[in-house]
């Protein structure tokens, strides 16, 4: 039977693949200067990792297992192309900041990775609840990512939200406080690997805190086995 609160705690914290796996790096440091940007890709990625799980559980029993890793990049590649044409419609603004990071997520690890390691082997509403949980813990982390560099960099939050929402949006954006100069090393991508690694940290602390709080098992002291042997 399918543990679904394993399976959310394992794509939120335990194993969450920014944090944990550190997979999508590339993206994750790439486009978080801002939170609106990090909320789109994450988004994006997101649907395309519930969807590429799905049709992958689906047809899991009708690929050959030769050809199986070929036909899940095809699928994934087909909903990435979806999900940009969409991107471009309806965010044209989104669409020109993420750039090439937004096709680059066909070759995204978290992607592929779930595909063969749960999707190929799990029905399709669990393989759709793995890809949701997942695609949150990916999204939460650069959502963190995001609002942390934005607030440093610049001092304002959800700055360009239009882009992703539309016009109205325009007057989410708060100034958290008064920046003259931008702050340049929160902005550039060594201020991205420093404040990814500050998550991190966070969250093995968290992990060590847990841990001494929890109830210790007790386990029985072994015991020496004496060995008899027979004197002549």
């Amino acid at each position: 039977m399918t543990n679904y609160r394993e399976i959310a705690w394992q794509g939120l914290w335990k194993n969450n693949p920014g944090l944990v796996q550190l997979l999508g790096l590339c993206p994750l440091l790439a486009v978080t200067a801002t939170i609106t940007n990090a909320l789109g890709l994450g988004i994006a990625t997101l649907l395309v990792l519930i969807s590429s799980n799905i049709l992958v559980s689906l047809v899991r029993d009708y690929v050959p297992k030769e050809i199986r890793i070929p036909v899940f990049v095809m699928i994934i590649a087909a909903l990435v192309t979806t999900v940009q044409l969409l991107i471009n419609a309806y965010a044209y603004g989104l669409y020109l900041s993420l750039g090439i990071f937004l096709p680059l997520i066909v070759t995204n690890c978290i992607i592929i990775g779930r595909a063969e390691a749960f999707a190929s082997r799990n029905n399709a509403f669990s393989a759709a609840f793995d890809g949701l949980m997942m695609g949150l813990g990916f999204t939460l982390v650069l959502a963190a990512l995001g609002a942390t560099r934005e607030i440093l960099g610049q001092g304002t939050l959800f700055d360009g939200a239009d882009q992703l929402l539309g016009p109205w949006a325009k007057s989410l954006t708060i100034h958290v406080w008064q920046v003259d100069t931008p702050f340049l090393l929160a902005m550039l991508p060594p201020g991205a690997f420093i404040v990814m690694g500050l998550l991190i940290a966070l969250k093995n602390v968290i992990d060590k805190k847990l841990k001494e709080h929890q109830p210790q098992v007790a386990t029985e002291p072994s015991v020496t086995r004496a060995r008899i042997t027979k004197v002549s």
